[in-house]
């Protein structure tokens, strides 16, 4: 009986479920930071570039 109860406790615990939850929010705002940077970086460096033509 008590591993009923401890079973049924665990599936109705949603804490891990909300830490899950922030993991792949935290993940997903990490993805959209590197491609933000990635793309001014890119953008950066053909202007230091066309720059560096120009003189």
């Amino acid at each position: 009986m008590k591993v009923t109860q401890s079973i049924q406790k665990f599936i109705r615990d949603e804490e891990g479920v909300t830490a899950i939850e922030y993991g792949l929010i935290a993940a997903l705002i990490a993805v959209v930071i590197i491609l933000a940077v990635t793309a001014v970086g890119t953008a950066l460096e053909t202007t230091f570039n066309t720059v560096a033509n120009a003189l």
